[in-house]
């Protein structure tokens, strides 16, 4: 029986575990944290869940929609989607619909974005090298700098001319002002025929960390093991073949495993730290030149039954930090226990060890009250508790560094025999969640005797809010 081990128990690396473990492999999973799910778990305090962020299960994977649902069945649910973007005191539609943006911009603004989209037309920039670039080719300055720019920079804490088009181009595909205004127009008329923005999704009914949790349950039932609070702290190396990992568990306890597979979801600049000996230093300081972006949540139980209808904002409003807000009652009811109550995810994007991130919870949750409160959308005395979850990690950076450090780094992974890195953070790219299962499920397709470039994975997909 082949022996697997994976490091790390995100949705990539319980995929590739669970497919594997039905099929008889002999199956460890490494998970450093107490629960399984990476940043897609769902958080439990007083009864209420709290997601890490919002997490739609949508795909056009069938592979990946069948997993789904083989593995919650009934508890699967079909959910209705509302995402709006809070900006200048008004609520505008997510995706950005133009004649709903222009309409609330008022006509005198609508006929200069207008004429800003026609100039970028005439005129495009070239080459398009930053997601500025980007945008700016496909809406026009004026309705980027309405819509883009200032949430864009919230969530990356770097200018929208340092983030590179590559992140713009996976997130946002496909999309124009001319192709959003026809698809408006003819959507009565070709119904069946044109691309139109999805409007409901699926959701575990106790938050995606149900999902992660059953498919680790499921590893178990099939015989293979889950280590929680198990910290993965070198990995033994001989010429380009993997040989065994070393974990320590909670109370110290190093452990070594040996095995024929390796799949790894670690973030690769750790990854590249772990790996001994390695004589490519050159890799060694590629993966070191990788950055990620941080993110903390002050989730609220509130006294009030119902907020506001949507799943989660967009806060654009540059006169505060609040960058997104979840509204957990609407993702599911069952992620609010108490009856007349309801809950919120006020989310804010920074950098492990800045200011924010290193404040004081209950400061916080105080700064957080005052600024939904003085955008209107709550009133403070509705606040019954507040608690803060920080998530390390949780958005690779593309930057200059990085595209320096790619072409060096993806060949070093692609020479080794039998360690396969996926998802979001082993490929450092911006995935959404059911390409990052899809590489787990195409690497545990190679291990069986495939041969799946993992790398092309999400490369050339269709954007991924709009459905035929």
């Amino acid at each position: 029986m082949q022996k697997v081990v994976v490091m790390g128990g995100g949705p990539a690396g319980l995929s590739a575990g669970y497919v594997l473990a039905k099929k008889g492999y002999q199956v460890t999973v490494i998970e450093k944290e107490r629960q399984v799910g990476g940043i897609s778990k769902t958080v439990e305090e007083k009864g209420y869940r709290f997601d890490l962020g919002g997490h739609r299960f949508f795909t056009k994977i069938s592979e990946v929609e069948q997993l789904w649902n083989e593995i919650l069945e009934e508890d699967f649910l079909l959910r209705p989607r509302l995402s709006r973007i809070y900006y200048r005191g008004k609520f505008f539609d997510y995706p950005i619909k133009p004649f709903n943006a222009l309409a609330g911009l008022g006509l005198y603004e609508a006929v200069l974005i207008m004429a800003s989209y026609l100039k970028v037309k005439i005129k495009p920039i070239e080459p398009v090298v930053s997601f500025e670039d980007w945008v700016v080719n496909r809406f026009g300055r004026r309705l980027f700098k309405h819509f883009f720019k200032s949430y864009t920079e919230k969530v990356w804490g770097m200018s929208t001319t340092e983030l590179k088009a590559e992140w713009a181009a996976q997130r946002i595909q496909g999309l124009s002002l001319v192709s959003a205004v026809l698809n408006a127009l003819l959507k009565q008329v070709r119904r069946n025929k044109i691309k139109t923005l999805i409007e409901e999704f699926h959701y575990p009914r106790l938050g995606p960390g149900q999902m992660y949790e059953s498919m680790a349950r499921a590893i178990e039932q099939s015989g293979g093991t889950v280590l929680l609070n198990a910290r993965v702290t070198g990995i033994k190396m001989e010429e380009r073949k993997i040989v065994s990992v070393r974990y320590q568990d909670n109370t110290g306890m190093d452990t070594e495993l040996e095995a024929d597979n390796f799949i790894s979801s670690l973030p690769l600049r750790d990854l590249f730290n772990l790996l001994t000996p390695i004589d490519e230093q050159e890799v060694v300081q590629a993966g070191n030149l990788l950055k990620y972006r941080d993110f903390l949540s002050v989730n609220l139980a509130l006294n009030k039954e119902f907020l506001f209808p949507d799943n989660w904002i967009y806060v654009h409003s540059p006169e505060v930090n609040l960058g997104r807000i979840q509204n957990f009652k609407q993702w599911s009811p069952a992620m609010v226990p108490e009856k007349g109550s309801s809950s919120l995810g006020l989310e804010y994007f920074c950098n492990e060890g800045d200011e924010l991130w290193s404040a004081k919870d209950e400061d916080l949750i105080k700064m957080a009250v005052e600024e939904i409160s003085r955008l209107g959308l709550i009133k403070s005395d509705l606040v019954k508790w507040g608690t803060v979850i920080r998530v390390p990690k949780a958005y690779p950076v593309y930057d200059d560094d990085y595209q320096k450090a790619m072409p060096i780094i993806m060949p070093f992974l692609n020479s080794l025999e039998n360690l396969q890195s996926i998802g979001r953070n082993g490929l450092h790219r911006y995935n959404n969640m059911d390409h990052s299962i899809l590489t787990g499920l195409l690497a545990a397709k190679n291990i069986e005797g495939a041969n799946f470039d993992l790398w092309q994975v999400n490369t050339e997909e269709e954007y991924h809010e709009e459905i035929r």
